[in-house]
């Protein structure tokens, strides 16, 4: 029996003036059987409208509270992330790095870098920390190589780039043996390059050019953490062999070697081109990369003379070089490493 026709006959029965409800015919009840009999149907959402009233109720509290949610997100999306804990309020962490940027990245919160928080108030505060940083490509199948073996190759590059400006030993000045030992020992200029470089640089042998060092005499590192951002690209090359471009920027942060709590980041963007060949058709060695080309980027690492070490400058002083008049942001890669960029002279950041 429905329940509107029970409770009018219970109004009225009150009243005196209601009569008791009919008992159904026989087949009234016939029919009643066979539908509770027969198997329920999916419940298409328009039957929401039989919903009783408390449950309507209930139904209207929960979509209140997701438009209230999805207000919020439109109103403080970066409060959202970082309520959810999976961020913080200067921005969610950057997804990986897959091309080219059209775009510089934008300026972030003022703030002042710390011992405790030293990559404040910079785009690097949402990049990742060390190889997490270098976006590594999907293999396949290029030139002479198989897809595990391209997969390979992209690795040791990026063991490279590990070994060469992310080794804590040689962040503080120790010979980089890692990186070196990926070198292929057959190519005589650069060999020769990199044993003058580390045992006595200058101007035309600079071991900045390819690895990353500090002198530990004139600044320390603050933390463990190196941030990076950039990406490994990879064509077929020469006889079949694999070309690998490492394009990435390294934030590094320094405080003085005699102590105090100033902090200032030293920004290097290293473009290096290799080749993975076939050491039946090249002179090399198998397991070790032709080094066909390499660029640097430097701000806040020295602009003078050459002395195989950054040298970030502290207390807020001038560069003890005059610069050229050119400026550039440090965290841009929206263009590759040209000669104009990477040329002889000292320009001005526009930010560290």
């Amino acid at each position: 029996m429905p329940d509107e026709v029970w409770e009018e006959f219970l109004r009225t029965s009150a009243d005196g003036t209601g009569d008791a409800p009919k008992e159904p015919s026989a087949r009234a009840r016939e029919e009643a059987a066979r539908l509770r009999a027969a198997p329920a149907e999916p419940v298409p959402w328009r039957a929401s409208a039989s919903v009783r009233p408390r449950s309507r109720r209930g139904w209207y509290v929960a979509g209140f509270v997701a438009a209230l949610a999805l207000l919020f997100v439109a109103v403080d999306p970066g409060g959202v992330v970082g309520w959810s804990g999976h961020g913080d309020r200067a921005g969610a962490p950057l997804a990986p790095e897959t091309a080219r940027p059209e775009e510089a990245p934008p300026a972030g919160p003022d703030g002042r870098a710390t011992l405790a928080d030293p990559f404040r108030g910079s785009p690097a505060a949402r990049w990742k920390s060390g190889t997490a940083g270098i976006t590594v490509p999907a293999a396949e199948a290029t030139g002479r190589l198989t897809k595990a073996e391209v997969a390979r190759a992209l690795t040791r590059t990026r063991d490279f780039l590990a070994a060469s400006g992310l080794d804590p030993a040689v962040l503080r000045g120790a010979r980089p043996e890692k990186a070196i030992a990926l070198m292929n020992p057959r190519q005589e200029d650069v060999r020769t390059f990199v044993s003058t470089a580390l045992s006595t640089p200058g101007e035309d042998h600079d071991p900045l050019l390819l690895f990353s060092r500090f002198d530990p005499a004139q600044a320390r590192l603050v933390g463990d953490e190196v941030r990076t951002r950039g990406r490994l690209s990879y064509r077929e090359g020469r006889l079949g062999a694999l070309e690998v471009t490492a394009d990435v920027t390294y934030v590094y942060p320094a405080a003085p070697a005699g102590g105090g709590d100033e902090v200032v980041r030293v920004i290097a963007r290293r473009e290096t081109v290799v080749s993975w060949d076939d050491p039946a058709k090249t002179a090399t060695k198998e397991g070790t990369f032709t080094l066909l080309s390499y660029k640097l980027h430097l701000t806040n690492g020295g602009c003078g003379e050459t002395t195989g070490y950054f040298r970030p400058q502290f207390g807020g002083g001038a560069p003890d070089t005059a610069t050229d008049g050119r400026t550039i942001d440090p965290y841009a890669r929206t263009e590759p490493l040209g000669e104009d960029r990477s040329r002889e002279g000292c320009g001005t950041a526009t930010r560290s």
